[in-house]
């Protein structure tokens, strides 16, 4: 009976020595794949928005992919000689002229933009982008860009085309790309679609009965080529414009947008800002605050996006950044 009991413990003991050996094995065969190493632009913000945002030193920063957590090479600050950044500002040209008053504010936030500030002014319109003013470091000249949108309309206006325009047209850089997008979010290229009301009905027009399509691809194209995107919402011309569904919806369009970026949408519900004042200042605050985050990952065997989730523990602190990095095919 011992000797039996011997043998089974014995048996024990060695399948637990497989089992160990094959678990170092694989942990082993997991450290020495190849990786390839990318960046993300992550901002630091405040919990509490009216208190001072903490200052993030290395370590401070994990990414995480599913359950694994990612090994991190480096945690740059966006200051100094990393400080160069890339603001590019895209008005609708849909909008209410009663905007104007708040474009005094935006002409002051850019007087007030750093050396290391490139700014561009463009305006949306027919799915594409005007452009009153390439990247200067000349702010003098950005801010005699802007004027009053046209408060026109066409069938053609989607502010999520016009900024996917703009993004792949944008040189490939590493430095900080952002974009601050004054408009409604209403794509009014398909706000009419035909939907299919049951087997025994015959089809039937709704005006935007769902959220634009080309909301997931401006935010696809913006996290490919690590461009954070903000939003103002402003109050629209028209009949579209002017109902509360459409405007729901496109503002729903601007908070995916920015969430999945990275950004930030700054609105009053769907009601006109009554100064861009507050909401400029924060936004400052979050440029004032953002590091770079250089990471490990490793690649599949095609270039694509991985899902990643970027935290912190320091006390107070909460990071903004893409839901996704985009990672180059395995060599």
């Amino acid at each position: 009976m011992k000797s039996h009991q011997a043998v089974i413990g014995l048996l024990g003991i060695l399948a637990a020595l497989i089992v160990t050996a094959t678990t170092v094995q694989s942990q082993e065969k997991n450290t020495t794949q190849a990786t390839v190493q990318v960046h993300v632009v992550v901002t630091d913000e405040a919990v509490r928005g009216d208190s001072q945002v903490p200052t993030l030193q290395e370590g401070d920063v994990k990414v995480k992919q599913g359950k694994s957590f990612l090994k991190v090479d480096q945690l740059t600050p966006a200051r100094g000689e990393d400080a160069a950044l890339q603001l590019f500002i895209l008005i609708d040209d849909t909008l209410d002229t009663g905007v104007g008053n708040n474009l005094n504010d935006l002409k002051d936030f850019i007087s007030a933009q750093p050396a290391s500030t490139l700014i561009g002014i463009g305006y949306m319109a027919n799915a594409t982008v005007q452009v009153a003013q390439n990247f200067t470091a000349d702010h003098s000249l950005a801010v005699n860009a802007v004027r009053l949108p046209r408060g026109n309309l066409s069938t053609m206006d989607s502010p999520y085309l016009s900024l996917i325009s703009l993004v792949k047209g944008w040189p490939q850089e590493k430095v900080r790309r952002e974009v601050l997008v004054v408009t409604d979010g209403i794509d009014r290229l398909r706000g009419t679609q035909r939907v299919q009301l049951g087997p025994s009905y015959s089809r039937t027009y709704h005006s935007l009965p769902v959220m634009s399509p080309d909301v997931n691809s401006a935010s696809e194209v913006s996290q490919r080529h690590n461009v954070l995107v903000y939003s103002m919402y402003a109050v629209s011309v028209g009949r579209t414009g002017g109902n509360l569904r459409n405007a729901q919806i496109g503002l729903s369009g601007l908070n995916k947008l920015a969430d999945e970026t990275g950004g930030r949408c700054f609105s009053l519900g769907t009601s006109s800002l009554v100064s861009f004042k507050p909401y400029l200042e924060r936004l400052q605050k979050n440029f004032d605050n953002q590091y770079y985050v250089d990471f490990e990952v490793i690649p599949g065997k095609k270039e694509g996006f991985q899902r990643i989730n970027v935290t912190t523990e320091v006390p107070n602190a909460e990071i903004a950044a893409p839901d996704n990095v985009w990672v180059p095919a395995a060599k």
